[in-house]
């Protein structure tokens, strides 16, 4: 039963393969003009939904300087932002490193959203693309950009509301 199956499967992937190699962009002529066409929102990656937030940011022992170089420009991106969102989000924007290290000669940092922006990106890689706007098609700052994805070994995320007293 699972034989013709993928029989059927690669049979089709051999049929559409040189559709997909062969496609071509329609002229250029056809397209509106690109500043005519408005940009998708897009969706931020890291959130909070609750009163404050937490990331948990376990970081590769020997990539500390990279990911606190990363922290730094994340902080000059919010204050010198005119967003009124990244402005609200420096004010409950505060990280700590633990003075224990974590397992495997990593680092652990916590990101301390409180007050937490609901629904705010909170992803600081996609903070510094955001902020770098077109400067980040040149090659030294998607260097940059891929360093800085490479220092993460695991981060968790936290929602946080208060209790009650």
């Amino acid at each position: 039963m699972r034989r013709p199956f993928v029989t059927m499967t690669c049979a089709l992937a051999v049929l559409l393969a040189p559709v997909a190699l062969f496609a071509q962009d329609p002229p250029a002529q056809q397209q509106p003009p690109a500043a005519a066409q408005p940009e998708p929102p897009k969706e931020p990656r890291v959130t909070f939904t609750g009163d404050a937030g937490m990331l948990l940011f376990t970081i590769k022992g020997d990539q500390t300087t990279a990911f606190e170089d990363l922290v730094a420009r994340v902080r000059t991106a919010l204050s010198s932002s005119e967003d009124p969102i990244r402005k609200q989000q420096l004010t409950g924007w505060k990280v700590y490193k633990a003075s224990e290290p974590a397992a495997e000669g990593n680092a652990l940092y916590v990101l301390l959203a409180d007050p937490a922006v609901k629904g705010a990106e909170y992803d600081p890689v996609m903070l510094v693309v955001e902020a770098l706007g077109k400067e980040y098609a040149t090659p030294e700052n998607q260097a940059m950009v891929k360093q800085f994805v490479e220092v993460f070994a695991n981060v968790n995320r936290l929602n946080l509301m208060p209790l009650a007293r």
